[in-house]
């Protein structure tokens, strides 16, 4: 635990000393371009369609309907966690029809939303359900109002992606250390490590977006990001419904 304190007072203090980050500009410069059917970066678009379709399964799973494993006083959690994840096909493909600063705020929120919920998950399987339940709405709340502060100091002439920035990549350094020196409620662990190996890899398309589209000629790392990231989702929601409680 005070691993956990530690590095998350660390992350917080060296984003404090860094100074105002802005939206590079260049981020909205996708490589693949085209239009089909009027619709304009029509695969990037497209392929949102999997995080939808994957969130509306995770809903389904948690709703009482499905045959998902969950602790009960961190139900609130998984579906707004799928809620999430479901909105970030819908505010993603909103943002890839016209890229820019403006249209990127829908995209991000969702991801917020998605990122402090799966934050609150783990704290409520590995540590606490009572403190996971307890954090959840401050948690999303923050997530929230990282990307709005964001949105204002751009507004404003002065972006600052600070918040935003703690928001999404603190839980991935936070998540790895929780998965190693905590006992999980559940069997089938794996599932976590598959995600966070999900994410790592989709980071690493986005990054070779240009080089992707330039070596195959018909898909770029951007869209293969989205695949990547739904699949490693899709995973989690397969290995939710078959894993079992642990005896504490």
């Amino acid at each position: 635990m005070w691993l956990v304190i530690l590095i998350t007072l660390g992350a917080v203090v060296a984003l404090l000393n860094h100074g105002p980050i802005s939206q590079d500009l260049n981020y909205h410069g996708f490589a693949d371009r085209r239009v089909l059917w009027g619709i304009s970066n029509f695969f990037d678009v497209l392929s949102n369609l999997a995080f939808v379709l994957v969130g509306l399964l995770g809903l389904y799973k948690t709703s009482g309907k499905g045959s998902i494993n969950i602790i009960t006083e961190n139900s609130v959690s998984y579906k707004v966690f799928f809620i999430g994840v479901a909105l970030i096909g819908v505010g993603s493909g909103y943002y890839h029809l016209s890229p820019s600063n403006a249209t990127l705020i829908w995209d991000r929120i969702p991801m917020t939303i998605a990122f402090m919920a799966m934050t609150s998950i783990i704290i409520g399987e590995f540590i606490s359900p009572r403190l996971g339940a307890i954090l959840l709405t401050p948690l999303v709340s923050i997530g929230v109002l990282s990307v709005l502060y964001w949105h204002w100091t751009e507004v404003a002439g002065r972006g600052d992606l600070r918040p935003y920035i703690l928001v999404q990549y603190l839980p991935m350094l936070l998540i790895p250390v929780i998965l190693v020196c905590f006992n999980s409620a559940f069997t089938r662990v794996s599932g976590y490590w598959l995600l966070f190996s999900a994410y790592v890899i989709a980071k690493l398309f986005e990054h070779f977006d240009r080089d992707i589209y330039a070596a195959s000629g018909f898909v770029s790392g951007h869209t293969l990001k989205h695949v990547v990231a739904a699949l490693g989702l899709f995973i989690l929601v397969l290995l939710f419904v078959r894993r079992r409680r642990t005896e504490q």
